[in-house]
């Protein structure tokens, strides 16, 4: 009987190391997740202002691209206003000469 006794008591104590054990790694565990929160935190802080970062940069390359595409418009406007100008004109001047060649004069 007293064996008995010895082998519960061994068994107690070894479920109550083993709780004790189970107790540090949850704690651990929780500490461990709020190095890994932290960390996640400042990764997403790093990303979102990388990401203001790289926002702000394609900002001021769409007002560049803007602004030289207006430039060279305002550059070829009169050109282009001026080549449909020499347009109608030469289809005019078709329209008339097969006008004269199919009028017979």
């Amino acid at each position: 009987m007293e064996k008995e006794k010895k082998g519960i008591q061994e068994i107690e104590k070894t479920l109550q190391e083993i709780g004790h054990k189970i107790e540090e790694l949850i704690q651990k565990g929780a500490d461990a997740s709020a190095d890994v929160k932290e960390e996640i935190e400042k990764k997403i802080a790093a990303l979102k202002e990388n990401k203001t970062t790289l926002e702000e940069e394609l900002r001021k390359g769409k007002a560049l691209l803007e602004k030289e595409f207006k430039e060279k418009r305002e550059e070829y406007e009169p050109r282009i206003q001026e080549s449909k100008g020499f347009l109608k004109e030469g289809l005019k001047q078709f329209g008339m000469a097969f006008k004269a060649l199919f009028s017979g004069k």
